[in-house]
């Protein structure tokens, strides 16, 4: 039965390396899901074991300047991520309803691919916000939740780029980058010191940023399901993203009603190493990033995102 089981497992993904993008083949990480799996597998490894047991009998790392420089950096890369969207096709050609995915080599097809792998490819230098949390032992901001969705939603988008580069499964990549931008502008500011407070007034809006991008998200999938007919080639990802969309808006829902409405602060940070239930579920500030994934990206998104700045009142976790 287990070989059975195996077969079949096997036969799945083969068949679906089949229907991988050719023209993403040449890029790195995109040659075979192996490669960036070892990657994650050794992210989380590190994470949860190495990392704590390198920092157990040391001081935590400052690195206030690397984060100024990491956060400001995400700034420039995701602002440049979605200009590249909108130049290839979201600006130019396409309707915002449904629109197909381009698997010619057409100057504007060969863009898409380009963004849309460097859109993943960010993911992967995203799992530093964690590294942060782990060399500057803020344990309490390393939930469940944050690691889940720092490991698992780039696995699942490698696969996204991979079949299906651009179309409407692209927007909630590009609003994504959008929302990054200005988390990591906080984070970026948050991190360079108490003489740039006075231009954080706009901390308390993060989680209505949050939720307005679950619901342009969501929304924008959603005319799929009223539409005659539509093109798209992988309607599945049209689900995922609606699920995902949907999933994280009542997170933060939630945490907007306990942090706002009712009042109550968020549990302080906790000075005990290791998992702690993060990102889609409480707040993790992720480097730059509120999700309530735990830390999700919402990117969105998700999300999971972290304070890899400074301390944040009011901490979950992203997309």
């Amino acid at each position: 039965m287990l070989q059975d089981i195996g077969a079949r497992a096997m036969g799945v993904y083969e068949y679906l390396l089949k229907g991988t993008d050719p023209r993403l083949w040449s890029y790195p990480l995109m040659g075979s899901p192996v490669n960036m799996s070892a990657i994650l597998l050794t992210y989380i490894f590190f994470v949860l074991v190495a990392g704590p047991r390198f920092m157990a009998n040391r001081k935590p790392f400052q690195l206030k300047e690397a984060m100024i420089t990491y956060n400001f950096s995400m700034v420039a890369l995701n602002a440049f991520i979605v200009y590249e969207f909108m130049m290839s096709g979201w600006a130019t050609t396409y309707t915002w309803r449904c629109d197909a995915v381009d698997y010619s080599d057409s100057p504007q097809g060969l863009r898409m691919v380009r963004v849309a792998w460097l859109f993943l490819f960010s993911k992967f230098i995203e799992l530093l916000d964690t590294v942060f949390f782990v060399l500057r032992k803020k344990h309490g901001q390393i939930t469940f939740l944050h690691v889940f969705h720092h490991s698992f939603m780039p696995w699942t988008w490698w696969w996204g780029v991979s079949l299906a580069p651009g179309g409407i499964g692209s927007f909630h990549a590009m609003v994504n980058c959008i929302v990054h931008v200005i988390m990591y502008s906080y984070y970026g500011l948050s991190a360079a010191g108490p003489r740039f407070q006075k231009f954080l007034w706009w901390k308390k809006y993060m989680t209505a940023i949050q939720l307005v991008q679950f619901v342009m998200v969501s929304l924008h999938v959603t005319q799929y399901y009223f539409m005659d007919s539509c093109d798209y080639q992988v309607p599945l990802f049209i689900h995922l993203i609606w699920m995902y969309g949907t999933f994280f808006f009542v997170l933060f829902s939630n945490f907007w009603y306990q942090a706002y409405v009712k009042g109550k602060r968020l549990p302080k940070q906790d000075s005990k190493p290791g998992l702690k239930g993060k990102a889609n579920g409480t707040t993790m500030v992720a480097n730059g990033k509120h999700h309530k994934k735990g830390n999700s990206n919402g990117t969105s998104n998700g999300s999971s995102h972290h304070e890899n700045g400074s301390a944040h009142a009011g901490k979950m976790k992203k997309s």
